[in-house]
């Protein structure tokens, strides 16, 4: 499986400098690598990686209080319903040019306007739509800033962003402010006082922000979710998740990235830089936001010593990538408490060679599930400390999406096509979506927390209550009920 969730069309420009790298890539993550990401500068609620002058190491991120609200909650609001969902799509790289097809092939699904710097790419991307029978979208690609035209327009229910990490922020906030519901690849954001504003501005417009993480929809997390829920594990005590993918190869390949632009990540931060993929899934079979909450994080890093070895052996003298010095863990490894004692290990790895993996493990009182291979444990079905066969609960727990569509087309094994699906029929016949701008903050808030816990030598770091405390309150949540379609 590829980088699915992280596409580079927003970075590519000609106006290269003299290392090889665009000047517009250097100009916008120059800012980045330094205060804004050293966690400095990520206001009053957010963990700091240094701690003011008297208090021990790591005391400083031990606190994360919430800013006073500036709406009202948007858990539980469902999207207003629509005969057809006009969608904008911003960024057409190796993500969004993929996913296009996917948003063609729903029903009742208009994609209006496309948006990329790269002009190749939005003409690509129009013929697709006129190839589906669809008007002829409108084409943005004036910039790095046009996505901001697009999200004017007075004819788009809902912008699709799969762009590098640093924009996803500005972005979705510009969908949100111009009163689009905005969906956005991961990480939703990079530093915690975005995460904040991009939960309170979806309060304060009530538009629907989400982070549109794919494997929450695969076909083993959905199941295993809905047999938690139904109590086959008993009483829920710890879980993992990882994205451990060894990327080396495709970091290196000037043709597969458009610019350095994910590799230069590995140069600004040390913890897990991609944690949403684990985390969702987890998250979900232990309803945190939803009963349950994540309170604290704690992270451990290696040394960074892979991508300094394979650019030894395979790059040449000279190429620009020999500038670089990587301080990014080559693996990071932590451990999440929640409010009612639970753990979740996560684990990032995309430095060292290994097969891929998500981990995908959920254990309580009465078993265990573990993914990479499947297999499963508990009682009473199984004895004697033997593995049990995990397909023999698919009849019985495989969630209505999966039986609905048994061979979904698209990349992922299908969890992309599922996950657009189901979010453009929750807007057309407006329902709560299966996911929120809460659950989207939460997931993506170990990016910075893992750099600061790391940074502390482990101490824990606190993760904010962006539910305001409403996390409480059970309520649904991607373990759905099919809805009738009207």
């Amino acid at each position: 499986m590829h980088d699915e969730n992280a596409t580079p069309a927003a970075e590519e420009s000609t106006d290269e400098s003299t290392d090889g790298h665009s000047r517009r890539t250097v100009l916008r993550t120059a800012g980045l690598a330094g205060a804004g990401l050293g966690l400095g500068a990520l206001g009053s609620t957010a963990a700091h990686a240094d701690a003011p002058a008297g208090v021990p190491a790591g005391t400083a991120a031990t606190t994360a209080e919430a800013p006073a609200a500036q709406g009202r909650t948007m858990i539980g609001v469902p999207f207003q319903a629509r005969s057809t969902v006009r969608v904008g799509i911003v960024g057409l790289g190796n993500r969004g040019g993929s996913m296009i097809d996917l948003f063609l092939a729903q029903p009742g699904v208009r994609v209006v306007a496309v948006c990329d710097p790269v002009k190749d790419k939005t003409a690509k991307a129009a013929k697709k739509v006129v190839a589906a029978g669809q008007p002829a979208p409108a084409t943005y690609s004036n910039g790095d800033h046009d996505y901001e035209k697009l999200c004017r327009r007075g004819d788009i229910d809902f912008v699709y962003v799969a762009t590098p990490w640093d924009t996803h922020f500005a972005m979705a906030r510009t969908a949100m402010l111009n009163g689009k519901h905005v969906g956005v690849e991961c990480p939703a954001a990079l530093r915690l006082d975005e995460l904040w504003q991009l939960v309170d501005l979806s309060e304060r417009t009530r538009r629907h922000c989400m982070q549109l993480e794919n494997c929450c929809y695969g076909k083993n997390e959905m199941r295993v979710l809905r047999m938690a829920h139904a109590g086959k594990f008993g009483d829920l005590l710890h879980g993992a998740g990882a994205y451990n993918h060894d990327l080396r190869g495709l970091m290196f390949d000037p043709k597969y990235y458009e610019g350095p632009w994910r590799r230069l990540w590995h140069t600004r931060l040390r913890g897990d830089l991609y944690p949403n993929h684990g985390f969702g899934p987890v998250a979900n079979y232990m309803d945190v936001n939803r009963g349950d909450r994540a309170t604290h994080i704690s992270s451990f890093g290696t040394p960074s010593l892979g991508l300094a070895e394979y650019r030894k052996e395979h790059m040449p003298p000279g190429d620009p990538s020999w500038k670089e010095t990587y301080i990014e863990s080559d693996r990071t490894i932590s451990l999440v408490q929640t409010a009612k004692g639970r753990v979740i290990r996560l684990e990032h790895d995309v430095s060292t060679p290994h097969p891929y993996s998500r981990v995908n493990s959920l254990g309580g009182t009465r078993g265990v599930f573990e993914d990479y291979p499947e297999r499963i444990y508990i009682e009473p079905d199984h004895t004697d400390d033997a593995w049990g066969d995990f397909g023999k609960y698919a009849a019985e727990f495989d969630h209505w999406l999966w039986k609905e569509h048994a061979n979904p087309p698209g990349g992922h094994g299908g969890m992309d096509y599922l996950m657009v699906f189901r979010l453009m029929q929750c807007m057309r016949l407006g329902l709560v979506p299966d996911f929120d701008v809460y659950d989207a903050a939460t997931w993506t808030a170990p990016v910075p927390l893992s750099h600061a816990s790391i940074k502390a030598k482990g101490a824990p770091q606190a993760i904010p209550d962006f539910t305001r405390g409403l996390w409480r309150k059970a309520r649904p949540g991607m373990d759905s009920e099919k809805p009738k379609e009207s």
